[in-house]
């Protein structure tokens, strides 16, 4: 026997020992090692086999030549059962070189009541094991590129187990590093908004809102919290709590609003102001006429006052505004303020009759009258103020306030009326023109002196038109003035909501009905 089959036989007889396919003499038979096993040293020694046991080692004996049943098949079989498809697919086996024992005819397993076999000695020193084949390692969460084949690893190592294509030896692949952990994303910007949040973190707080001037604030609520008592034979006579009204024309820019003060508001009284805006005509012969009127307080009727000498001025001047306008850009102020001294006292003169007309003392029938004249000619600059009454006239220009309040010249002298009319009960008649009421002539047209006063505006300039509830802390209180002087001195003109909020500004001491109307020039 070649020195090449006794290291073959020798390593066939350690792995049947290990796999436990010793025959009923234990390790007698791997001392030669030309036996097959328990059957091979029967054979040999020329005994006959025991009672139970094969009769012949070999092929023939365990099946069909074609499944042969050797460690190699055993080891591809149990790696096609656990493994993937493909692990157990290994090359057929070489041929057994001529002499070598066969390892295909394994040992018959001992009978049940036999002794079990010693334990197999350790094989010998020279020939080292032979390595278990390759197993796959299992895949990482990231699969790494592949890498190619490495040697085998030595005996003492465990390697990593391995898809072994055929051919080629076990391979041991190092599993790549994991890949660096990601910065986890913030919950604040996987959403809609999450940026401007952040901005808007970022961003100063916006500063407090100013609603009153003071060291504490006034004494009643800032909202309204009574409504006026309502007659339902006439609610037509129902005024609003706040009114607000706005326009553009040429070169001027117009806000106007008007509201209940704190004390009506607390009281559930009706608002005395009354505001007008009417523009006649178009193009650039249109004129705007903006009145304000503000009736007695402790009055009854005294909004219905207020809101008749609005009407009336209104109607006065829409019949002649093409005659006013002519006057305001020739620049004709004389013939500017006789005429509309004229219009003023006809106006009380109908407040006079209507007086009379419900029975009460013409004296208490009356209102303060304040009102502008608007060319909407972008050419014409010029603003014509008329008026009687308490109330206000301002300039603001360069972040300053300038008052403007005319000087009275006649001290109250009543302007020449139409010839009176004998009283009687019968009620006053509408006309052309003012119509005449009983008792025209009886009592003076007006109850104040009639004040005049013609501007011209510059670029920047804003002027402003108030009833006495704004007139009067405007110009009692500093930090007012300067307040609304702040909110006021802007590039663009104010918006409606923006020059109401500015306009309703608080202070104590003041709680009367307010208007404001404001001409900004572009």
């Amino acid at each position: 026997m070649s020195e090449q089959g006794a290291r073959r036989g020798q390593e066939d007889d350690w792995w049947r020992q290990l796999y436990g396919e010793d025959g009923e003499d234990g390790g007698e038979g791997r001392e030669d090692a030309g036996g097959g096993g328990a059957a091979g040293d029967a054979a040999q020694s020329g005994a006959a086999p025991a009672a139970g046991a094969p009769t012949g080692a070999g092929p023939a004996d365990v099946g069909p030549a074609e499944a042969s049943d050797t460690l190699d098949e055993r080891v591809a079989s149990v790696l096609r059962t656990v493994g993937p498809p493909g692990w157990g697919d290994r090359p057929p086996p070489q041929p057994t070189p001529a002499g070598a024992p066969d390892r295909a005819a394994p040992a018959a397993p001992a009978p049940p009541d036999e002794t079990p076999p010693r334990a197999a000695p350790a094989p010998p020193d020279e020939t080292p094991p032979r390595p278990e084949p390759a197993r796959p390692a299992p895949p990482d969460e990231t699969p790494p590129r592949p890498e190619p084949a490495r040697p085998a690893p030595p005996a003492d190592e465990t390697p990593t187990p391995g898809p072994v294509p055929p051919g080629e030896p076990p391979a041991r692949r190092v599993p790549s590093p994991p890949p660096p952990p990601s910065e986890p994303i913030p919950l604040k910007a996987t959403g809609p908004g999450a940026r401007p949040r952040e901005v808007a973190r970022s961003a100063p707080p916006p500063a407090p809102a100013v609603t009153y001037i003071g060291d504490r604030p006034p004494t009643y609520e800032a909202e309204p919290a009574a409504l006026p008592a309502a007659d339902p034979a006439a609610l037509d006579e129902l005024v609003p709590d706040t009114a607000l009204e706005g326009a553009q024309y040429g070169s001027l820019t117009l806000r106007a609003a008007s509201q209940r003060g704190d004390s009506a508001r607390y009281r559930g009284d009706v608002r005395r102001d009354a505001l007008l805006t009417a523009r006649f005509g178009a193009g650039r012969h249109a004129l705007i006429l903006v009145a304000v009127a503000t009736g007695r307080p402790a009055v009854e009727g005294a909004h219905r006052a207020a809101r008749d000498a609005c009407g009336w001025i209104g109607g006065a001047v829409g019949r002649s505004y093409t005659q006013l306008a002519e006057d305001i850009r020739a620049d004709r102020r004389g013939d500017l303020k006789a005429g509309l001294q004229r219009l003023t006292d006809r106006s009380y003169g109908k407040l006079r009759a209507r007086a009379l007309e419900r029975g009460g003392p013409p004296e208490q029938y009356t209102a303060a009258l304040r009102c502008l004249l608007l060319p909407a000619d972008p050419d014409c600059r010029t603003r014509v103020f008329f008026g009687v009454g308490a109330g206000g006239l301002f300039r603001l220009r360069d972040g300053a306030w300038t008052d403007l309040e005319p000087v009275a010249t006649d001290h109250g002298t009543p302007a020449p009326i139409p010839a009176p009319i004998p009283v009687t009960d019968a009620p006053a008649r509408p006309g052309p023109g003012l119509p005449h009421g009983p008792g025209t002539a009886e009592y003076p047209a007006r109850p104040e002196p009639f004040l005049f006063h013609a501007a011209f505006g510059r670029p920047g300039d804003a002027l402003l038109l108030c009833s006495a509830g704004l007139a009067d802390p405007l110009r009692q209180e500093p930090a007012f003035a300067a307040h609304l002087a702040d909110r006021w001195s802007t590039p663009e003109p104010p918006g409606l909501v923006p020059f109401l909020a500015t306009a309703q500004l608080r202070a104590k001491g003041h709680a009367k009905d307010r208007t404001a109307v404001a001409v900004w020039e572009a």
